[in-house]
């Protein structure tokens, strides 16, 4: 290939096919390229690099991971039938502050990438969200911080600290839409090649107005 990883990184948002995707885990290091091939799933990761064939995937689990410098993020982790396992993100470093999504091709490449597995007859587990253990955590912990500020709020109105029950109201609003949006998006589930979960894939981008 004539195009260099990093340029490939940072033009990925640019006349994808779905067939092929590039993304920069880190600013360290060379970016992290998958391609979907005749013979199998492509990629190069972290100076390591194979094809697997489609059969030969075991699993592919997708889930909502926001970060704190880019909210729109999703992941896709699949697993090779040896259980070793690769990631793609849907977002790419390119500076220090500069975390950038790519909706477009990262979508396009988990639909080609089901596609694919489809028509090689794959048996591979479809699975969305993160898993129960960590998501009934996450339901317990939204349920005591739910508990908590509702007695703090009770208590401030009490006492006529509309200040305090402010400053709660706006917590809440800020920590239900921050953690209730992964808690909703990451419910464990599984899903079929022929529906995948919108909750867990970037929106569909709207066609350019000609």
């Amino acid at each position: 290939m004539s195009t260099s990883l990093p340029q490939q990184a940072a033009t990925a948002g640019e006349g994808a096919t779905g067939t092929r995707y590039v993304y920069k885990a880190s600013l360290v290091g060379a970016a992290h390229e998958f391609e979907l091939t005749d013979e199998g799933l492509s990629w190069q990761a972290r100076g390591r690099s194979g094809i697997w064939p489609y059969a030969d995937i075991a699993a592919v689990r997708l889930s909502y991971r926001p970060a704190s410098m880019q909210s729109r993020r999703y992941r896709a982790d699949i697993e090779h039938k040896s259980g070793q396992r690769i990631t793609a993100y849907s977002t790419s470093w390119h500076t220090v502050v500069l975390m950038t999504p790519q909706d477009r091709d990262y979508r396009a490449f988990i639909e080609q990438l089901h596609v694919r597995l489809k028509a090689a007859g794959s048996s591979a587990a479809l699975i969305g969200g993160i898993g129960p253990v960590i998501y009934a955590t996450g339901c317990l912990l939204l349920a005591l911080v739910a508990i908590a500020i509702t007695g703090l709020f009770a208590r401030a109105i009490a006492t006529g600290e509309f200040a305090g029950a402010l400053f709660l109201v706006g917590f809440v609003a800020l920590f239900g839409w921050q953690m209730g949006g992964f808690i909703w998006r990451n419910k464990p589930r599984l899903y079929t090649f022929d529906k995948l979960p919108e909750t867990l894939l970037p929106a569909m981008p709207r066609n350019p107005a000609k």
